[in-house]
C-alpha cells in the first residue's frame, strides 16, 4: 500500500487469538495479507466486536486509502468510488473500477424512458468469464419542472436496481427527484459556486453524497469543498468539468494535478472522488456520428486519467465496449494474473472416443480456446493446466508449463477413466515439449495449431 506500513504494526493492535475465523491460520497472516490489501479489514471478526472496536479504529487510520470513498446507493445495489491507495496502477492495484452511468431525461415520455432505463440495466458483455455491465443511471432535469423531475426518479426508482446519480443545477428540481430516491443514496450533480449553500442543505438533509463543479478552476474547487468540509458534508466528489474538442487537453491536466495534488502533495482537500461527463460532446456542433465518436474517445481517456465515475450518453455497443473493457484491463490486479481453475471441463457430449485436449489456465487463452471449441461444436474434453496464469508462450518460456505439470494434471483429472484413448491435443505453441510430454505421461501426442482457431480444421484433418 502507499503507505510504510509494516505487518507488525498491524499485528499489535489485532486480538492475537488466532482463531482462524478470517481463513488464515493465524494473526500474524492476517496482518501480512491485509498490509498487502489481499484480504479486508472486515473478516477479522473479533475486532467487529465492541471489544476491539478501538484497535479496529486505530489500524483503519493505519490502511485506510489516500482516497476518500464514496458510496452511491439504490435500495438494494451500492456502487462505490474512489478509495484509491496509488496513484499508478503499477505501484499497488486499483480498487473500484470507474463506474460508468448512461443518462435518460425529465423529457422523455414514460415509454421511452422505461425502455431506455431497461437496456441500461440489461446491458452486459460476456469477457473472460466476466459479466461487463454499466453501474449507474444518470438522471438529468431538462425541463427544469420540479414535478417532472420528480416524477422521473419515482418511474427510474420502480424500473431498475441500479443507483442513481441525479443532475441539476436547480435545488428546488433536486429536492423533488430526492424526495422520490426513497431508501437510496443517489449521488446529487451538482453544487457550483451560486447554489453551495442550498445544494449542501439537501445533501445534509437526504445523507447524499455530493458533486462539487467548478469547471477549470482548482482553486475554487478547492474552496467549495473546504466550505463543504465544516458543514460537516464529507462524501463529495470532483468535477473540474469535460470540455470537448480544444478543451481536451485542459480537461486531462485537471484531472491530472488534482490527482496528484492528493496522492503526491497529500492535499485533503482534492482526495476526493472525481467524476467526468464525457457528455458535454453533444454540446458541440455538429453531425451526431462525431458526437458519438468524441464523446467514446473523452470517456477512454478519462477512465486512463483517474476518473472515478463518468456521465455518458451513446448506449450503443460499438461505443460502451471499449469503455468497459478499458476499464476491466486496468481495474485487475497487476500483481496477479487473471487465472481459471485447473481442472477437466467437458465441451459437448464427448464419450470415450471423443478427443483430449489441453490449455493453460491464463483466463484469456482459456476462453478463447473455450470459444473456438463451442462455436465449433466439439465433443470433447479439455484439460486447462495450472501454469499460474501464464499463456503458453510465456508458461512455456517460464517453465511454467513443462512435460511433468501436463502428466500430473492428466492423473489429477482422472481423464484415464472417462476415454478408453491415451491421445492428447496440445497447443502448437507448446511443441518443444511434446516428445518430453509422451515420455512422462505416455500419451500420444498431437501437436495442435498454432491457433485456437484453426482447432475445428485440425480436428476434422488429424483426429482419428
Amino acid at each position: 500500500m502507499a503507505k510504510e506500513l509494516s505487518p507488525l504494526d498491524i499485528y499489535k493492535l489485532l486480538p492475537k487469538t488466532n482463531c482462524k475465523e478470517c481463513g488464515l491460520e493465524n494473526c500474524m497472516a492476517f496482518a501480512t495479507k491485509l498490509v498487502a490489501m489481499e484480504i479486508g479489514l472486515d473478516a477479522c471478526k473479533p475486532l467487529l466486536t465492541s471489544k476491539y472496536r478501538r484497535n479496529r479504529e486505530k489500524i483503519w487510520d493505519l490502511i485506510k486509502p489516500t482516497l476518500k470513498e464514496v458510496v452511491i446507493k439504490s435500495p438494494t445495489k451500492e456502487v462505490k468510488i474512489g478509495g484509491e491507495y496509488v496513484m499508478y496502477r503499477h505501484e499497488l492495484t486499483y480498487i473500484n473500477p470507474t463506474a460508468i452511468a448512461v443518462d435518460v431525461t425529465d423529457d422523455l415520455p414514460k415509454d421511452e424512458l422505461i425502455e431506455r432505463v431497461k437496456k441500461i440495466e440489461n446491458f452486459s458483455y460476456s469477457y473472460i468469464g466476466k459479466e461487463l455491465k454499466l453501474n449507474l443511471v444518470a438522471v438529468r432535469s431538462v425541463t427544469e419542472d420540479p414535478e417532472k423531475f420528480g416524477e422521473t426518479v419515482k418511474t427510474v426508482v420502480e424500473n431498475t436496481s441500479l443507483p442513481m446519480i441525479l443532475c441539476t443545477f436547480n435545488p428546488k428540481v433536486m429536492k423533488s427527484g430526492l424526495s422520490e430516491a426513497k431508501n437510496s443514496k443517489p449521488l446529487i450533480y451538482a453544487a457550483t459556486k451560486d447554489n453551495w449553500d442550498k445544494m449542501g442543505e439537501l445533501a445534509s438533509m437526504y445523507n447524499c453524497p455530493l458533486t462539487i463543479f467548478a469547471p477549470n478552476d482548482i482553486t475554487l474547487l478547492k474552496s467549495l469543498v473546504k466550505t463543504m468540509k465544516e458543514y460537516g458534508i464529507e462524501d463529495l466528489v470532483l468535477d473540474p468539468g469535460t470540455f470537448p474538442g480544444d478543451g481536451v487537453s485542459a480537461t486531462l491536466n485537471n484531472f491530472t494535478m488534482i490527482r496528484r495534488a492528493a496522492f503526491k502533495e497529500n492535499d485533503e482537500l482534492l482526495s476526493f472522488p472525481l467524476i467526468g461527463t464525457p457528455i458535454t460532446a453533444w454540446t458541440q456542433e455538429g453531425r451526431i456520428l462525431d458526437k458519438k465518436w468524441e464523446e467514446t474517445y473523452l470517456a477512454g481517456m478519462l477512465i486512463v486519467r483517474f476518473a472515478d465515475a463518468l456521465i455518458v450518453h451513446n448506449l450503443e455497443g460499438w461505443s460502451l465496449l471499449p469503455q468497459i473493457i478499458l476499464r476491466e484491463n486496468i481495474y485487475t490486479d497487476p500483481r496477479k494474473p487473471v487465472a481459471v481453475e485447473p481442472g477437466i471441463r467437458t465441451f459437448g457430449q464427448p464419450n470415450e472416443n471423443s478427443p483430449v485436449l489441453f490449455t493453460t489456465n491464463f483466463a484469456l487463452t482459456y476462453y478463447t480456446v473455450a470459444a473456438d471449441i463451442q462455436s465449433a461444436k466439439l465433443d470433447c474434453y479439455l484439460l486447462v493446466v495450472d501454469t499460474e496464469g501464464l499463456s503458453v508462450d510465456s508458461a512455456v518460456a517460464g517453465r511454467k508449463l513443462t512435460a511433468d505439470r501436463v502428466a500430473d494434471s492428466i492423473k489429477e483429472s482422472k481423464i484415464e477413466e472417462k476415454v478408453k484413448h491415451r491421445k492428447i491435443v496440445i497447443p502448437g505453441r507448446a511443441s518443444r515439449l511434446s516428445g518430453e510430454i509422451e515420455e512422462k505421461s505416455g500419451w500420444k501426442v498431437l501437436v495442435g495449431p498454432l491457433d485456437s482457431s484453426g482447432i475445428p480444421k485440425f480436428m476434422q484433418e488429424k483426429w482419428k
